[in-house]
């Protein structure tokens, strides 16, 4: 029979860490790595590029520079292969599964998300456009000159940003969802790997004003839903990447894309801008896998997931 906790389906997508080990331990372990192996992996690249006389200019996020660009996508980057080493070494779980139930990233649904995703996104600018100032990159001004810099940080927006994306939600809703739900047992399980996740995620773009946090906040919980409804990290990939194009993009064209890096300022008719786009995408996505039959839980029946061992 199987056991309670996995049901006839099999494993969701934040139970999947029992295919491996659980417990606080290596949770907090595994965590603590994975954020450590971030910072010294870019104290390292850093250091290297400083050592060798920065030859394609200064590092700076402040203002941002292509090369602080680079240098910031690239290291989100790496939380890719460091969630995948993470979970191997610490959970003990095949590398695939960090990507989906089925153990592999499922390439034409994330394509398929991607159209949904521009979707809900074009709809949301159709909103912002008659809304007061939000506070994010807008389509007002005129289009800067095209200069050399210019066209280095689009290169860097167009082939780094998916990267980036990609790297965050390996990081946050891929390790912490399955981390989380690992330990947090039943219906509760869910709810937990949904919003610790966000929060954090949230709380890692560092200080920022309430309508700036509350934004982040939502989208944490709706990429985190989308996680377990859908089996995978696709759904929110695609919207990550969407997103940063967008904002990045228009920053390039008609703002200031030295102070986009990490904007802290916004108004609270930032929201409705970001509730049309998250809860739209969000039901386009949930009505069209119902359509394909994506896959929500792993295909075998589990018949008993490994017990929690620190």
């Amino acid at each position: 029979m199987p056991s309670a906790e996995t049901g006839a389906a099999g494993l969701r997508y934040h139970q999947l860490h029992r295919l491996g080990r659980t417990g606080w331990t290596r949770t907090v372990l595994g965590s603590a790595g994975l954020a450590l192996g971030l910072l010294v992996t870019a104290q390292v690249v850093g250091g290297i590029y400083l050592g060798v006389g920065e030859p394609f200019g200064e590092i700076s996020t402040d203002p941002l520079t292509p090369v602080g660009l680079a240098f910031v996508t690239g290291t989100l980057a790496l939380a890719v292969p460091l969630t995948v080493v993470t979970s191997r070494l610490v959970h003990e779980l095949p590398r695939g599964w960090v990507s989906s139930v089925v153990g592999r990233i499922r390439w034409r649904w994330l394509l398929v998300c991607s159209g949904l995703a521009a979707v809900a996104l074009g709809a949301s600018i159709g909103l912002s456009l008659l809304l007061p100032e939000t506070g994010g990159a807008s389509l007002e001004g005129t289009a800067g000159e095209v200069t050399d810099r210019t066209i280095a940080f689009a290169l860097i927006i167009v082939l780094a940003i998916p990267l980036q994306a990609a790297g965050e939600e390996y990081g946050f809703r891929g390790y912490l969802t399955q981390a989380v739900g690992g330990i947090a047992p039943g219906r509760v399980g869910a709810a937990v790997a949904v919003v610790v996740p966000a929060l954090l995620f949230a709380l890692a773009h560092g200080v920022q004003d309430p309508p700036v946090f509350v934004d982040r906040f939502a989208f944490g919980l709706v990429a985190g839903l989308l996680v377990i409804a859908t089996g995978g990290l696709e759904a929110g990939i695609a919207m990550h990447v969407l997103n940063n194009w967008v904002f990045f993009g228009l920053a390039l064209v008609f703002g200031d894309i030295s102070e986009a890096l990490a904007p802290v300022a916004g108004t609270w008719w930032l929201l409705p801008v970001t509730f049309v786009q998250s809860l739209g995408y969000l039901a386009l996505v949930l009505w069209v896998g119902r359509l394909r039959g994506v896959e929500t839980a792993t295909e075998q029946v589990v018949l008993e997931a490994k017990r929690p061992r620190v």
